[in-house]
């Protein structure tokens, strides 16, 4: 595995990004790249929009949302969106997204972050498990809510 970094969106590799697609039995667990960005460019000062790149690969995207005065509590740190590229999955990828976004809210201050994922045969609940995220109880639109603490 290359060592893995984060870039931001720009011009030179918007193209590339919205290309990226997951696996296909993901694509209803999941929004495109392109979507996400509509959303980031609509909610520019929370969503958080980074690509991921093995070397000079681009295997990924994830963005964390960040809005610490949200009243729905887990709605303010945390990871809204994550495709790795089918051909890239198993590969820590995902892992390494995951624990940017985490770092970037312990950076903001918070003491927890959420991701919400839907149930299904090919939901990527087991994985946000394997990393430490536990269901809180709560569902919203149909996505169960998982949180992490972030400090010990």
């Amino acid at each position: 595995m290359d060592t893995p970094h984060l870039a931001e969106v720009t011009d030179d590799n918007l193209g590339d990004a919205c290309r990226l697609t997951v696996a296909p039995h993901q694509r209803d667990y999941v929004a495109p790249v392109a979507e996400s960005l509509a959303q980031a460019y609509v909610q520019p000062g929370v969503a958080w929009p980074r690509l991921v790149y093995a070397g000079d690969q681009l295997v990924g995207f994830v963005m964390g949302a960040f809005d610490p005065t949200c009243p729905i509590d887990y709605f303010q740190h945390g990871i809204w969106r994550l495709n790795i590229a089918a051909e890239h999955q198993g590969k820590g990828y995902g892992r390494f997204a995951v624990e940017s976004v985490l770092a970037e809210a312990r950076r903001r201050g918070a003491q927890a972050a959420t991701v919400l994922w839907k149930p299904g045969e090919h939901s990527p609940e087991p994985f946000y498990l394997k990393l430490g995220f536990h269901p809180t109880g709560q569902v919203h639109e149909g996505e169960v809510v998982g949180r992490r603490q972030l400090w010990t």
